[in-house]
């Protein structure tokens, strides 16, 4: 079956795309001390990154990432995953009207599976929306290494009005 226009993911302007960036990465304060960065923004799914840096270990020994951060990081990005399927739920409307619709989003459940020790100069974050419902959005994310092995894996839930 092919997709029609109306089941076609929806494509972000780049107004849209910067200010979500602004939100995300520098007014999201604590994004920024943990260094993550958007990678890849769809309706569907979102990817980041965060580097590797001495504030960040948590077993000084085995320079391993703190567990904090594993799990503050994918709840950061499940959060991003809803707010992008909510900017794309609400096309119609102007990019800057959609960036005011975040105002209430916060996390009400979050579950995190430690696989892996956060070993590594970098790491991949992904996160996607399996259900966007009127007041609650459910989420699955994933933290991989800088080779794609699977180290951590979460699910969140997000109000969202």
């Amino acid at each position: 079956m092919t997709k029609t226009a109306a089941q076609a993911p929806a494509q972000f302007e780049p107004e849209f795309i910067a200010g979500l960036k602004d939100i995300f990465e520098e007014k999201i304060v604590f994004n920024r001390v943990l260094g993550l960065k958007i990678a890849l923004l769809a309706a569907d799914r979102v990817s980041g990154r965060i580097d590797m840096k001495p504030e960040l270990v948590g077993h000084y020994s085995h320079n391993r990432l703190h567990g904090g951060v594993i799990s503050a990081a994918l709840d950061a990005m499940g959060g991003l995953a809803v707010m992008a399927a909510i900017g794309a739920r609400h096309m119609d409307e102007a990019p800057a009207q959609r960036l005011h619709r975040f105002g209430k989003l916060g996390t009400i459940d979050l579950r995190i599976d430690y696989l892996r020790p956060g070993l590594g100069e970098h790491f991949e974050l992904r996160a996607e929306v399996m259900r966007l419902g009127s007041r609650v959005a459910s989420t699955r994310m994933e933290f991989l290494d800088a080779d794609g092995k699977l180290l951590s894996t979460g699910s969140g839930a997000y109000i969202v009005s």
